[in-house]
């Protein structure tokens, strides 16, 4: 199996993970926030749970559909995450429509962000930097 498509099987666990956050105890708190920093609702679960089926299709399908998805899904979750991160909502879940500009804590809107920001760094650098390798046989 190449490394983007392990790359993309990895964003699918890590997904798959981040769905599960609202069915196990622990993550969340008494207020519904996982690590006590954003909460995740029923469309966030959705979202997430599709982006991991995405992902885990990609990394059966192909070196090709694992670089596409990378590159489409890193740009779109990390444009989210940067969004977030400028005005405390993201546009994946509707927030920047529904509730504008938040104005929150710089550390919080770094916090509540990385993880699209990183997820959606590592997959957009990932899908653009293996499409310049040469294919391994095999």
């Amino acid at each position: 199996m190449s490394l983007a498509r392990r790359i993309a099987a990895g964003h699918a666990l890590m997904l798959l993970a981040v769905t599960s956050l609202n069915c196990i105890p622990g993550p969340t708190d008494a207020e519904g926030r996982a690590f006590g920093i954003f909460a995740l609702d029923r469309f966030d679960d959705a979202l997430h749970f599709a982006s991991a089926c995405w992902a885990a299709f990609a990394a059966g399908r192909s070196e090709r559909a694992a670089l596409v998805f990378l590159r489409t899904f890193g740009a779109l979750y990390l444009a989210d995450g940067l969004l977030g991160l400028a005005t405390g909502s993201g546009y994946l879940d509707l927030g920047i429509v529904l509730y504008g500009i938040q104005p929150m804590p710089l550390l919080f809107k770094v916090l509540a962000n990385l993880p699209h920001i990183g997820l959606g760094g590592l997959a957009l650098a990932s899908g653009w930097l293996l499409a310049r390798r040469p294919a391994a046989a095999g």
